[in-house]
């Protein structure tokens, strides 16, 4: 992975799932690049651990992003300048097909990977707006553009984050603050996905045996999402990018 060594200088990025996976390699690659880095996670040992790793200017807040405290919490770190948003919290499902489907798992997966983003969208862009300027990136993912890739909470979910991202690329592009999201195929992170269904297990077990890219690196994605958070993407908004190893070709 290459680092270009001062295109966030001066910047501060909020970065959400920053204790593991894609968000810690996010957070990692923007302080490389020189950014001030708002790592936030619900893992307090997590961010203790990235705090301990890492060298720059980084600020880790214990945070649930489905909380308005969370949010509340999070917006008293940044300060009035907020550069970038770089939305990585998420869960999995189970694999759950839909006529088995909790409560539960529906509200839990839709509250962490859509309502929760919305909520921290939705804060920090009066600052964004004010400077006339900034960028958002949501991690979506292949569920988000095929219906055979998880359950049908997170496959929701992931399509709601497509709408999310493009409609907020529509509203606020004009007024200088770019919105984006990447689609990941399998990635190496912490995030458990068990099935939990036989019937899905018998639908998509042989598709992913079968059709499924190897398994990406966390920098292979914080490399697209740093690419979209800087200068160099200034004329991209309201992209769906799959990074998935030609998942989407497939």
């Amino acid at each position: 992975m290459t680092h270009h060594a001062h295109r966030f200088t001066g910047y501060t990025v909020v970065v959400t799932g920053a204790g593991a996976g894609i968000g810690r390699a996010t957070a990692e690659q923007l302080l490389a690049e020189g950014s001030r880095v708002i790592a936030v996670d619900v893992s307090e040992e997590r961010l203790a651990t990235l705090a301990q790793e890492v060298d720059g200017d980084l600020v880790a807040v214990v945070a649930d992003i489905t909380d308005p405290s969370g949010i509340d919490a999070i917006l008293a770190t940044t300060g009035e300048r907020i550069d970038g948003l770089a939305n990585v919290a998420g869960i999995m499902d189970g694999f759950e097909p839909t006529a088995e489907i909790s409560d539960a798992t529906w509200d839990r997966v839709l509250a962490v990977n859509l309502t929760g983003m919305m909520r921290l969208t939705r804060a920090v862009l009066p600052r964004m707006l004010e400077r006339g300027r900034g960028s958002i990136v949501n991690v979506g993912s292949e569920a988000g553009l095929r219906g055979s890739a998880a359950g049908t909470p997170y496959t929701t979910s992931k399509h709601a984050v497509n709408g999310f991202t493009v409609s907020t690329a529509f509203f606020y592009t004009p007024k200088g603050v770019r919105c984006n999201a990447v689609a990941p195929g399998p990635v190496a992170t912490s995030i458990e996905a068990p099935f939990r269904s036989e019937w899905a297990q018998t639908r998509i077990g042989p598709l992913l045996q079968t059709n499924l890219p190897a398994v990406a690196r966390p920098d292979q994605l914080s490399s697209a999402i740093t690419w979209l958070l800087s200068e160099d993407a200034s004329n991209v908004s309201g992209a769906i990018i799959p990074v998935d190893g030609g998942w989407a070709a497939i």
